[in-house]
């Protein structure tokens, strides 16, 4: 059994206020009836009273009808309801006419002339309200209420009355018929704002879901990105090093095995939401990867004494870079430089043997990721060829005065400690193998002569 009043409850907030509002118009025709319809049918003499109280019914009836085919327009469920409205103009001058000639063919009684005058401007003003309503530009709200007006001056004019009764009589249907064509307007303006809001709302969260999506995807090239690149880059040399009947190659299954799990663990964090990245780790694990991957890295500079959101960001800054150098073109050379410069710090990151394709690759989803987040933190990025065959990256990132007044504290790997570049680490410190330790290619450290492994298909 349902309880009472919950067909209410079910409704949406914007239902609700159109309710109210069709309903507050219904109720203004009915009031209208029992405000003019009922007194002229009971203070008229019997038969006299019983026509503008049907005019009075019929026009209340339409004025509904109109309001109601009015609001479903101003929602777009309906053309404008123009032939009501014309034809409610034309209801509205008839009862106006009819009262006058009431009160100047009726009997001479106060009452018959008090009956007849309430009907006449009443009728108009409602008549003005109504169709009001149905339209949409300001003017002609105004011209409908005026054209009401001198209507009534109109129809006043020749019954007699004096000069400044006609005017009193255009004033109070002006008066009258411009406050419910005001409240009609209003009545519509709101009930669009109420929709209007309810769709932005609905929007917000659609936006919302929309940019936790983006969130996720971009967070998740960022994280997989590099590792996947490591990966196929491990497995290769594992493969040619069991080809070789090397042993070595079981230790580099390992490393994609622990790759792999530190992958899933990364992945994980970026679906809860709380990965941050590490600068100092990304350098010394940048080093690390290019030179297992036969390129010669030096990374210069120290994240010490940064803040965390600007570590954060420029260390994505170096993970994407890191996996851009791997994915294209044949680098023999990299550099990554981090310097702090009056109220900002600059990361560079710089490479060589860039073809026509890897230049492309400046404005590829990765780049703008990170100009997203770089953007959180006031920081610009700028990608693209400097040379002919020479690509770099540059992101600034301003600082506050706490910031630009600590002196580094923090090491990036052992063998940054004395400003040489760090080389033989992995992402999380763990080091590489014997010849990425040497800084010689891996394989070429497993082989002499044997060219390096530095391609990783994408």
């Amino acid at each position: 059994m349902r309880r009472p009043g919950g067909w209410w409850r079910r409704k949406s907030t914007p239902a609700k206020v159109e309710t109210y509002t069709r309903w507050s118009f219904h109720f203004f025709a009915a009031a209208e009836f029992m405000a003019v319809g009922l007194p002229a049918a009971g203070g008229l003499p019997a038969g006299l009273g019983l026509w503008p109280a049907a005019l009075t019914l019929a026009h209340c009836t339409l004025g509904a009808v109109t309001a109601s085919r009015a609001l479903d327009w101003t929602r777009g469920r309906r053309p404008q309801p123009v032939r009501l409205m014309w034809a409610l103009a034309a209801v509205s001058a008839t009862t106006a006419v009819a009262a006058v000639g009431v009160a100047q063919r009726g009997p001479d009684h106060e009452s018959v002339d008090a009956a007849a005058g309430s009907v006449f401007g009443i009728v108009l003003a409602f008549g003005a309200g109504f169709i009001a309503l149905g339209v949409r530009s300001r003017r002609r709200v105004l011209a409908v209420v005026t054209g009401f007006a001198l209507g009534a001056g109109a129809a006043a004019y020749p019954v007699g009355l004096p000069g400044v009764a006609v005017v009193a009589t255009m004033a109070a249907v002006f008066l009258g018929g411009g406050f419910l064509a005001f409240t009609s307007v209003f009545s519509a303006w709101l009930l669009d704002a109420v929709f209007r809001l309810d769709e932005a709302r609905d929007t917000r969260a659609r936006l919302a879901v929309a940019e936790e999506r983006l969130r996720f995807g971009r967070d998740l090239h960022d994280v997989m990105g590099r590792n996947l690149a490591v990966i196929a880059l491990k497995s290769e040399l594992a493969v040619q090093l069991a080809r070789r009947g090397r042993p070595d190659a079981v230790e580099q299954m390992i490393e994609v095995q622990r790759i792999a799990r530190e992958s899933q663990r990364e992945v994980r964090d970026v679906v809860r939401g709380y990965r941050e990245a590490d600068l100092g780790v990304e350098l010394a694990g940048a080093q690390g990867v290019l030179t297992a991957a036969g390129i010669d890295c030096e990374v210069s500079g120290e994240p010490g004494g940064l803040p965390a959101e600007v570590q954060s960001a420029l260390g994505w800054v170096v993970r994407e870079s890191t996996t851009n150098v791997l994915r294209h073109g044949d680098p023999g050379r990299c550099s990554v430089t981090l310097r702090r410069t009056s109220g900002s710090v600059v990361l560079t990151v710089e490479n060589d043997g860039v073809g026509p394709a890897g230049a492309s690759a400046g404005g590829g989803s990765g780049l703008a990721g990170l100009r997203e987040r770089l953007r959180g933190v006031d920081g610009t990025l700028e990608a693209g060829l400097m040379a002919p065959g020479r690509f770099r990256v540059v992101a600034e990132v301003p600082l506050g005065e706490a910031a630009q007044g600590e002196a580094p504290a923090d090491e990036v790997g052992a063998a940054a400690q004395d400003g040489r570049p760090r080389s033989g680490a992995e992402p999380g410190g763990r080091p590489l193998d014997e010849g990425a330790q040497s800084g010689k290619p891996l394989d070429e450290a497993a082989q002499g002569g044997n060219p390096p492994v530095r391609e990783v298909t994408s």
